[in-house]
């Protein structure tokens, strides 16, 4: 790791200027995304890893700009906008299942539903994003660097939901196609959204909350942007 950190230290901005990456905390406090095997809400997880990736981003050097940090962001049309001027947009979020692979049980009391058929993390690119083979090499970078600190990428993706298409882009790295998602295409940079893992898989949910692996995925996450946004 300490020679990842030296040689992204000792690289050139592919822009040529000192980076500045947006990231985005998926959803709001109004509206809070899906909803765990335990009831959590998805915009805490988002939240929580969403800090912790600013965090491993400026200690590579790279200059963040919060997005949606409080929860109060006004649409997801403003997200994008937010963002304009930065070099590369990343949303965090994490994932649940289609609903057909829903099961009940019951947690402290209250019914819940659950999946423990699939984990792992998801990321996904935009055909109509207006960087598209910056996108793709980004998420892919992401992936890459995922697996290789040992975490598995989703496949439940693959079975697409009809008329809700997701493609493989990038098979290996667990890359997707989500030309429709608004915060990807109408960027006016780079774009990938994150599912960091599935928070209806009972199991997971649990492992997403551990500070040790929610540090070490953020690192894995930076470190994949600086390796696509930097050149030796």
């Amino acid at each position: 790791m300490a020679a990842i950190l030296l040689a992204c230290a000792c690289s050139v901005p592919l822009s040529g200027h000192a980076l500045e990456v947006a990231v985005d905390v998926g959803h709001t406090l109004a509206a809070t995304g899906a909803v765990s095997a335990r009831g959590g809400r998805e915009f805490d997880f988002n939240r929580v890893l969403a800090e912790r990736v600013a965090v491993a981003l400026a200690e590579r050097g790279i200059t963040v700009r919060p997005i949606n940090f409080d929860g109060r962001v006004a649409s997801l049309d403003e997200r994008p906008r937010q963002a304009a001027g930065t070099d590369f947009f990343l949303s965090v979020h994490h994932d649940s299942v289609q609903e057909s692979l829903l099961e009940t049980w019951q947690w402290e009391g209250k019914p819940q539903t659950y999946s423990d058929r699939y984990i792992g993390f998801s990321l996904f690119v935009s055909h109509d994003n207006p960087d598209l083979a910056t996108s793709l090499r980004c998420a892919s970078s992401i992936g890459a660097r995922l697996r290789r600190l040992g975490f598995v990428g989703a496949t439940h993706h693959a079975d697409s939901i009809p008329g809700r298409p997701r493609p493989y882009a990038d098979a290996a790295n667990s890359v997707h196609y989500y030309d429709k998602l608004i915060v990807l295409y109408r960027t006016t940079l780079p774009a990938v959204l994150l599912e960091a893992g599935i928070i209806k898989h009972r199991a997971e949910e649990m492992a997403l909350r551990d500070p040790v692996l929610q540090t070490r995925m953020a690192d894995g996450v930076a470190t994949g942007i600086a390796a696509c946004l930097f050149v030796g």
